[in-house]
């Protein structure tokens, strides 16, 4: 007779299949020293930066059933938003995910349809709690020990013929939910595109990233002026980058693509710096809102823009289309 636990883990993947996750798995909450040893060592060597959060919350990073009480088993889901996208020479480029509507909203709205799927098949109340980037959670921790994706060389998921443009969540849940994991590859294998793509060195060695040194930390995370030396290094990227991942094979390979629930905004590609420095408040709201670089704000935004317009106009590539 089949545990009714490895039924449920069946069902519910089903579920989320349905609903167009990439993946989804489960995991108890167990330690994880290892995770924990290279996340303290990130904070010690000060590769975070200036996200002074990493450092806070350090023992629920440790120990999630200080996040949910009566928490017995983590599922983590994985959403894609691969799509093809060509930019425009001479132009700001933003970052894949920050083109489409704002992935929080998008993916907590698929988890609570899956926590409701859930508590169907269950048949009994359920404690739960959904988190998308709201949680002191090591995501990709409880990922891999879902047995759902493995961490690349760039430190980014990869999941089974989806890749790593992917979006994480979690819902934190009292029942505990069993299930058979696959061993994954390391799917990376000798390639180092990666390594050899980033052009700021933020890659130290596979798996170890600098996050200062990162053009996504300097254009989203880094809430402060630039250094004449950052300014240059976020070259001709406004928002985000992907630089890492356009050069990966696995996601060139990829056969799960964007979820469907992903509109790309086309009015956002091909943008120009010159148009983003004469924005005013409630034109960066109508463009922007809903998006992932409304957060940031007009003045961070028009900081990138110089940068850039500054980077393209050395490079010889500035344009005012």
């Amino acid at each position: 007779m089949a545990d009714p636990s490895t039924t449920l883990a069946r069902q519910i993947r089903k579920e989320a299949a349905r609903l167009g996750f990439a993946a989804v798995g489960f995991s108890s909450p167990v330690p994880q020293p290892v995770a924990m040893q290279h996340y303290t060592a990130m904070l010690r060597d000060g590769r975070h930066g200036e996200m002074g959060y990493m450092e806070k919350q350090m023992e629920e990073r440790a120990d999630p059933s200080l996040l949910f009480a009566g928490l017995h088993t983590i599922i983590s889901a994985a959403i894609s938003y691969n799509y093809p996208i060509n930019y425009g020479d001479g132009l700001p480029k933003i970052s894949k995910y920050a083109l489409i509507d704002d992935y929080h909203t998008v993916v907590r709205a698929k988890l609570e349809e899956l926590l409701a799927a859930i508590k169907i098949l269950v048949g009994e109340p359920l404690n739960a709690r959904i988190t998308v980037d709201s949680s002191p959670l090591l995501e990709k921790t409880w990922a891999e020990e879902a047995g759902i994706g493995k961490t690349g060389k760039n430190t980014l998921l990869k999941v089974p013929s989806a890749g790593s443009y992917l979006f994480l969540g979690e819902i934190l849940v009292e029942r505990e939910i069993v299930s058979t994991k696959l061993a994954l590859p390391n799917y990376c294998g000798s390639c180092s595109n990666c390594l050899e793509r980033c052009p700021t060195g933020a890659l130290l060695e596979p798996g170890k990233i600098d996050a200062s040194k990162c053009i996504s930390y300097l254009t989203v995370e880094l809430k402060r002026d630039f250094t004449a030396e950052e300014a240059a290094m976020i070259g001709e990227w406004l928002f985000g980058c992907d630089l890492c991942q356009e050069v990966c094979p696995y996601n060139c390979q990829a056969s799960i693509t964007k979820n469907e629930s992903f509109v790309v905004l086309q009015n956002l590609i091909g943008i120009t710096t010159e148009r983003i420095l004469n924005l005013t408040k409630s034109g960066f709201r109508e463009l922007f809102y809903g998006t992932p670089v409304f957060r940031i704000g007009l003045r961070r935004l028009k900081r990138n823009a110089r940068a850039v317009a500054d980077n393209l106009k050395k490079a010889g590539l500035a344009t005012t289309v």
